[in-house]
């Protein structure tokens, strides 16, 4: 019987972590669900740090839990590959150079709104459709091996391609769950070892963190009453991000309330900074430095950028450091086992629904998109080329198309 490979916690280095992560933060284009399937692509499949089946726990953690999913999971990575240092190291890494673009591409906004410009950002959803696709086939044909567990996928895909929302999700989630406890067997998983996940830290850790983040929610919005500056910016972010379930464009009207409603921020600065946010790798939330640096309320604009940015990212790491070492003490009980396997089978189904809708109905509007995206597809699955030379092979035939007119 194959056991696949159990990660293992300080295997790499630090400065590994860190530019592996600053390799995806400088390319990862097309949101939050591209990213994840940039991480399997470069995790699983060519470094091999985990397997299949433990990406997709920790994926399924992730989803479930409010926060950046993408930046949870490059968190959770870096942490069970190098310890608490190796976290630090790919947020930093996978975030920055987002913050950073963001902040020059807002301000170069008003002089990148041609066609070329449009079509290059049309070229990035493209790269999203392909890449996306790449990881749902992947998965699928690791993850949903039996009759059963393609059944579970089929049914949370057209589940979540019939209504949306985010509580839907996580609805899914649980009833996959339950049906897997009911209906599946330890013999539907042959690989049981293949979920084993080593920690640097154990439950008493992970009780401080889960405290310490219930410790912020509750003191911030008391010490910004009477202390304005950094510590409102702090309070504003940090509520957003503990209380938004499902990433980057879901954080929008919570902080759009917080801030625009407020006249904080204007409104088409708002806009300004969201439309840039589309067209930069890396995660959304990195929109929060962005707004940091117009606030600037007592301090400088990095300042302020910078503690938006760490605050709106904090609960999310908090929850999910602290959640790990009690989902590791019993997701080796038999029935974590069979829970976990039906979770995961539909989390691809959540990926392909995802995939259907926004990724190919926003990205594919003709026939030329449609082949443009099954061609770097196969340069994913067949010829296994770099993810970034099929950036450029869908942002330059789609800038092609402007001026050939095909």
């Amino acid at each position: 019987m194959h056991n696949a490979k159990t990660y293992q916690t300080n295997t790499g280095s630090v400065l590994e972590v860190f530019l592996a992560f600053l390799k995806l933060g400088l390319t990862s284009f097309g949101g939050p669900i591209a990213h994840l399937a940039y991480f399997r692509t470069e995790f699983v499949e060519r470094r091999r740090w985990l397997s299949e089946q433990q990406f997709a726990q920790l994926l399924a953690i992730c989803q479930f839990l409010p926060g950046p999913a993408s930046s949870q999971l490059g968190f959770s990575l870096g942490l069970l590959r190098v310890g608490w240092l190796g976290a630090i190291a790919a947020f930093v890494a996978f975030t920055l150079p987002s913050a950073i673009l963001l902040l020059l591409f807002a301000t170069a906004l008003p002089f990148l709104s041609g066609t070329v410009a449009l079509a290059a950002l049309h070229g990035l959803k493209l790269v999203a459709c392909a890449v996306v696709a790449d990881a749902v086939l992947g998965m699928f044909s690791k993850l949903c091996v039996d009759l059963r567990r393609k059944l579970v996928a089929l049914l949370a895909a057209v589940i979540l391609m019939a209504a949306s929302g985010v509580w839907l999700q996580l609805t899914v989630v649980v009833l996959a769950a339950i049906v897997g406890v009911l209906f599946f067997n330890n013999r539907d998983d042959s690989n049981n070892n293949s979920w084993s996940l080593v920690l640097c830290y154990g439950v008493n850790t992970g009780a401080v963190l889960l405290v310490l983040f219930l410790a912020l929610l509750m003191a911030l919005p008391i010490v910004a009453t009477s202390n304005e500056g950094l510590y409102a910016v702090a309070d504003v972010f940090y509520r957003a991000g503990a209380l938004v379930f499902g990433g980057g464009h879901v954080v929008l009207p919570l902080l759009e309330d917080a801030l625009v409603a407020p006249g904080k921020v204007l409104p088409e600065q708002f806009l300004a900074g969201y439309g840039a946010s589309q067209a930069i790798p890396g995660p959304m939330f990195a929109f929060a430095a962005y707004l940091g640096a117009l606030l600037s309320p007592v301090a400088s604009p990095m300042l302020s950028a910078a503690t938006a940015l760490l605050f709106i990212f904090l609960p999310g790491f908090l929850l999910l450091a602290g959640v790990l070492p009690f989902w590791r003490a019993v997701s080796h009980n038999a029935v974590a086992l069979r829970a976990i396997a039906a979770v995961n089978a539909a989390v691809v189904g959540m990926l392909g629904a995802a995939l259907y809708d926004p990724i190919l109905t926003s990205g594919i509007t003709s026939v030329v998109d449609l082949a443009i995206v099954l061609i770097a597809i196969g340069l994913l699955i067949r010829w296994r080329v770099s993810p970034l030379l099929v950036v450029l092979w869908c942002v330059g035939l789609s800038v092609g198309q402007t001026y050939l007119h095909f």
